[in-house]
C-alpha cells in the first residue's frame, strides 16, 4: 500500500482533537487512510442507504448505534449529524472520538463548518503525489526554501513524464494498464460526481450544463478564471455559472491558485488561475492521449502546468513550511506560474517550461518577481523537461520536472 504523507498529521490530530475530518475528492483514498490507522474504531459509511436514512431521520439514534470512537465515511451526505456531534463533543471532549471523511469541502458549507468551529481539525487528502508513488520522503516545497538547496531528480525521458500526466494520481486508474480502462473509470467518476455528489451539497437545476463547463475548464487550465467569458460560451447565466464554479470547488474537482500581491498590485491581474484536481481527469475531459501530448508541446504545456500546480499544493499541505501556492501575472502578461510564500514572507518562484533546453529569457518572469519581492526573494526555479540543473541568473536555476519528487 502507498504510504500517505498525511498519515502522520492525521495521527497527531486524533491525539488531541475530538473531531477530525479527512476531506478531499471522492476516490482519493480517504477511507483507506482512516482505516490504515488500525485503531479499531467502529466504521460506517453513509454510502450505505440504510445508515444514511437513519442518520438523516434520527441523528441521535444513529450516534447511539455507532458510538465513539467511530469513523463516519462521506459525512457530507448527512449534514443533520453535525449538530448532534457538537452536543456530544461539548459533553465529552475526548480526543479522537469522531473521525469523519467528506468528499465536499465543509468550509464552503456554513451550516456544517460553523457547528464544529473550534472542535474539529481538517486533514486534506488529494490524489497521490508523485513522491508518495515513488516512496520518497524529501519534500521539494520545504527544501526549495533552504539556503543550500540542490535539486535531486530522476533521469526520465519525456515519454515517461507524459505517462505520469495521463495516469494522474487517483489510486484506482493510476494502476490500470490501458488508456481505455482509465477512460472508463474517469467517465464513471464524472457521472457519479455530477449525478450524486453535487446534489448532496446543493439542490440545483441545470446539471446538464456541468459536463460542458468541465470540458471548457479543461481547455483553459492555467489561464486566469474568466467567469463572464465562460457564461458567454456556455449560455449559462452568469449568476448560475458562478454558483456552478463554487460547487466544483466544493467537491474538489476545481482547484484555484490565487494571485500573489505586493504594494505594486495596481500592475497585477487579480484573477485566480483555474486547474483541475488531477491530470488524468484533465486528459480524459480534454480527449488528450499520451501521443497527442508528445506530438504537440502547445497542448502539453497547460497539462504540465496543471500537474506542477497540484504537486506543489500536495507537498505544501503536508510539509513543515506550509507556504501559500500563488501566481503572479501582470496586465502585460509578464508573470510567474507559481509563487510560494512562506509564513515568514519568504518567496520562491516556480516557472514551468516544455522543452529540453533553456535560455536566459526563460528567467524573465522570475527576475521580475525578484525585483518585486526584494530581500524576501529566496530563489527562482524553472522546471523544464530537460535533464540538467542549469544556472540562469543570480538565485535562479533551471531544473528537471522530476525534481518535484527527488531521487
Amino acid at each position: 500500500m502507498v504510504e500517505r504523507f498525511s498519515k502522520q498529521a492525521l495521527g497527531e490530530a486524533l491525539s488531541d482533537t475530538p473531531v477530525v475530518l479527512i476531506h478531499g475528492p471522492r476516490q482519493s483514498g480517504k477511507s483507506t487512510l482512516g482505516q490504515a490507522l488500525g485503531d479499531n474504531r467502529t466504521y460506517v459509511t453513509l454510502d450505505d442507504p440504510i445508515a444514511l436514512a437513519l442518520a438523516k431521520r434520527d441523528p441521535r439514534a444513529f450516534l447511539e448505534t455507532y458510538k465513539p470512537p467511530v469513523m463516519i465515511d462521506e459525512v457530507q451526505r448527512a449534514p443533520e449529524l453535525f449538530l448532534t456531534i457538537k452536543l456530544l463533543v461539548d459533553r465529552n471532549r475526548k480526543p479522537g472520538s469522531f473521525l469523519l471523511t467528506g468528499s465536499a469541502n465543509v468550509l464552503n458549507l456554513p451550516k456544517l463548518s460553523d457547528s464544529l468551529a473550534g472542535r474539529m481539525e481538517i486533514v486534506d487528502l488529494l490524489p497521490f503525489a508523485q513522491s508518495e508513488l515513488e516512496d520518497r520522503t524529501v519534500n521539494f516545497v520545504d527544501k526549495v526554501f533552504d539556503a543550500d538547496f540542490q535539486p535531486t531528480f530522476d533521469s526520465e525521458d519525456l515519454k515517461e513524464l507524459v505517462d505520469r500526466l495521463v495516469r494522474g494520481g487517483f489510486p484506482e486508474p493510476s494502476l490500470r494498464s490501458s488508456q481505455s480502462r482509465r477512460d472508463a473509470w474517469f467517465a464513471n467518476y464524472v457521472r457519479t460526481m455530477l449525478e450524486r455528489d453535487v446534489k448532496d451539497v446543493a439542490n440545483i437545476e441545470g446539471l446538464s450544463h456541468m459536463p460542458l463547463l468541465l470540458r471548457l475548464l479543461a481547455s483553459r487550465v492555467g489561464a486566469p478564471l474568466n467567469a463572464a467569458g465562460l457564461a458567454n460560451e456556455t449560455g449559462i447565466p452568469y449568476t448560475s455559472l458562478k454558483r456552478y464554479l463554487n460547487l466544483l470547488e466544493t467537491i474538489f474537482l476545481l482547484r484555484l491558485v490565487n494571485p500573489w500581491s505586493t504594494d505594486r498590485s495596481r500592475i497585477l491581474t487579480k484573477a485566480p488561475k483555474a486547474f483541475l484536481v488531477d491530470t488524468g481527469l484533465l486528459c480524459y475531459l480534454g480527449n488528450l492521449s499520451a501521443k497527442a501530448l508528445l506530438d504537440d508541446p502547445f497542448r502539453l504545456k497547460p497539462v504540465l502546468e496543471n500537474f506542477v500546480a497540484l504537486e506543489l499544493q500536495k507537498l505544501a499541505a503536508c510539509g513543515e513550511k506550509r507556504p501559500w501556492v500563488l501566481h503572479l501575472r501582470t496586465i502585460r502578461h509578464l508573470g510567474v506560474d507559481f509563487v510560494l510564500e512562506s509564513r515568514e514572507g519568504e518567496v520562491v518562484g516556480i516557472q514551468v517550461k516544455t522543452g529540453n533546453t533553456l535560455n536566459e529569457n526563460d528567467a524573465d518572469g522570475l527576475r521580475f518577481l525578484r525585483e518585486l519581492a526584494g530581500e524576501k526573494f529566496v530563489r527562482g526555479v524553472v522546471l523544464y523537461t530537460g535533464s540538467e540543473v542549469t544556472p540562469l541568473d543570480a538565485g535562479i536555476i533551471g531544473a528537471p520536472i522530476s525534481s518535484l519528487w527527488g531521487a
